[in-house]
């Protein structure tokens, strides 16, 4: 990934966008709650806030910026519960300038509001996933549709727009809106983008020691890869959430009614006789006898967990263990929460090892927040989002990058 061939929104910006068209592909993928008569409520806009210093910038210097993002997984084409007018309001609020919605993708609506665009203004499209182009496996599919992109921002005479691409949360993803259109048009990472860019690189080629890994979240088969990537480059990691019951499940302990793969506690076993001086797992448990937030807490070994009882979060002797590992590292990547944080009586465990995490920063250490369910926790347990160097809007591409994959997004960037 290099970062020195890659032009960013500064050298667009210095070559002066007043008065040209300028597609943004930003990451505005929040999640959303139903609050009643069909009101969606953003509980986390943490994606937008970090998409509106782009966007300022461009329409500040007097571009026409046409922004496309997706929202969801929609499967049949255009749905109310997928459309993104929710966030152009939210978007709109936190620019402080208004925010045009498009009624359909790359069709007569687009095409018109694009047409009308004066310096300065900012089109956001509808969900861009409701075209199924977007993230076709047939490559003349979706170069057709990141033509009609592109033509959403070619000057009145034929001249080509720009594509500044700011979603990191699908860098890893080849598709219209990503990776296409950026074979099309003059493209530059935007400030979201460079700046993820500039973390990974970090993470992986100056790498200070002590190098602590935590990683949570359900599935070990979701972080396998990371997982032995890191395995030989980290000190420690640190295994918690769900995804900690395979791994004690692999040492012939019961998990009761935890979440278990089956199917991975063979793969668990071999990584602990393989690299068990650096894979940590917890040594007590919060469990109960049901999912639920009101369901009773109660503390046992890891060793001991109840055949009833399922485990929702790791201990208070696991967060002490897991602090003293992680209170001294220089390099500190954390990405998945350590139970189920949503529920308070189960959030102490990633509160705690957050905590950790920003002491460590506080001492000088370098912390990444690998996205997702990590950076939503961050801000809704309260903790202070300066208290970590960086944290991250894209998981799943942080992940890959981890583990060595090439990123689409990215490369296609890299190319003049």
């Amino acid at each position: 990934m290099a970062e020195s061939s890659i032009k960013t929104l500064s050298d667009l910006l210095a070559e002066g966008v007043s008065g040209r068209g300028v597609l943004v592909r930003s990451d505005l993928n929040v999640p959303l709650e139903n609050q009643g008569g069909n009101i969606a409520h953003i509980s986390d806009p943490g994606r937008i806030t970090a998409s509106v210093p782009t966007l300022s910038a461009l329409a500040d210097a007097g571009a026409k910026v046409v922004v496309t993002a997706h929202l969801g997984r929609p499967k049949d084409g255009p749905t109310p519960e997928f459309s993104l007018a929710p966030v152009a309001t939210a978007l709109s609020e936190q620019l402080g300038r208004h925010v045009q919605l498009a009624g359909d993708v790359v069709g007569t609506d687009a095409l018109a509001r694009a047409e009308g665009l004066t310096d300065g203004d900012i089109l956001l499209l509808e969900n861009i996933r409701f075209d199924p182009r977007e993230t076709s496996k047939d490559d003349s599919e979706r170069l057709a549709l990141a033509r009609q992109l592109a033509e959403l921002v070619s000057g009145a005479d034929g001249s080509p727009g720009a594509f500044v691409s700011d979603g990191f949360g699908v860098v890893h993803r080849k598709q219209a809106s990503v990776y296409d259109v950026a074979t099309l048009l003059p493209h530059y990472a935007g400030t979201l983008v460079a700046a993820e860019i500039k973390v990974l690189e970090q993470l992986t080629s100056s790498t200070e020691r002590p190098y602590a890994v935590v990683l949570g979240g359900s599935k070990v088969s979701d972080k396998l890869a990371v997982i032995e990537n890191l395995a030989t480059k980290a000190d420690s990691i640190v295994i918690g959430g769900g995804m900690c019951f395979t791994f004690l499940a692999s040492q012939g302990v019961s998990v009761g009614k935890s979440l278990l793969e089956e199917s991975m506690i063979d793969t668990c076993r071999k990584l602990l006789e393989d690299y068990g001086d650096v894979i940590h797992l917890p040594v007590d448990i919060v469990v109960a006898g049901e999912f639920a937030a009101d369901a009773t807490p109660e503390v046992v070994r890891a060793d001991q967990i109840p055949d009833g009882k399922m485990g929702l979060d790791i201990g208070p002797g696991s967060v002490e263990r897991f602090t003293s590992l992680l209170s001294n590292a220089k390099t500190i990547f954390w990405n998945g929460p350590m139970g189920v944080f949503e529920f308070p009586a189960f959030a102490a465990g990633t509160k705690g090892v957050a905590e950790a995490i920003i002491g460590a920063t506080g001492k000088g250490g370098f912390s990444v927040v690998g996205g997702g369910d990590s950076a939503a926790a961050v801000r809704q347990l309260g903790l202070p989002e300066d208290g970590f160097s960086h944290i991250s809007t894209g998981g799943g591409a942080s992940l890959e990058y981890l583990e060595g994959k090439d990123l689409p997004g990215i490369q296609i960037l890299e190319q003049s």
